[in-house]
């Protein structure tokens, strides 16, 4: 489990293609390697790896076909900067929203605009996530716990504050870039309930959603 609160990032030094999937080794910029356990989680531009080797200021992980699959992975190549966060421990401060490192889409860059000393970012919205998206609500932008700004139903905003832009790689995001997107997880299972019953006089109600009683 990670909040989406961006450590540090990395630079991929290579990939080598491993029975259908990839070995990803990466060279972060101040995360202390030698800290990193073999077999703990990092997510790396929001997909959730395990850590296989590590030394000399590198990092490695190894990606499975499906992961490569559903998200920006399969595009990495050496040079690609990636965002990094280590797994979050019980007592450390939430200061995003709970990111499970699990890419549900990958969305599209449309436009970016300056706005104040931040910027706006437009994405499209794919059509599996977008009941999961919604104004004020949180989404995981390749990592990045953030606020949607506004929605429709193919498309969502994100305003960008400078100390982001500063620390993740949404500095260098431009239309036609390509991230992962994770929506929120609650959003996600209320939306898996949903599907097994009518939101009266069915489970959705039993657990308190669409009822119309106060709490």
């Amino acid at each position: 489990m990670f909040t989406g609160l961006i450590a540090d990032t990395g630079v991929v030094e290579r990939v080598l293609p491993r029975q259908g999937g990839a070995r990803i080794v990466i060279r972060p910029r101040s995360l202390p390697v030698q800290e990193l356990v073999l077999g703990e989680s990092v997510a790396c531009s929001g997909a959730c790896l395990t850590v296989v080797e590590r030394g000399q200021g590198l990092v490695t992980f190894d990606a499975v076909p499906e992961t490569l699959a559903r998200s920006t992975l399969g595009s990495w190549r050496a040079g690609t900067e990636v965002n990094m966060e280590r797994a979050l421990a019980l007592g450390e401060r939430l200061g995003g929203h709970l990111v499970q490192g699990h890419v549900d889409a990958v969305g599209e860059v449309l436009s970016r605009k300056p706005e104040g000393q931040g910027v706006r970012i437009t994405l499209a919205l794919p059509a599996a996530i977008a009941p999961l998206v919604a104004e004020k609500g949180s989404i995981a932008v390749d990592g990045i716990s953030l606020t949607v700004a506004s929605a429709s139903r193919d498309r969502f905003e994100i305003a960008v504050i400078p100390e982001t832009l500063a620390r993740t790689t949404l500095a260098k995001v431009v239309a036609g870039t390509k991230v992962n997107l994770e929506a929120d997880v609650i959003a996600r299972h209320v939306a898996r309930l949903a599907e097994f019953a009518p939101v009266t006089g069915g489970v959705m109600e039993r657990w308190g959603y669409g009822s119309g009683r106060n709490a």
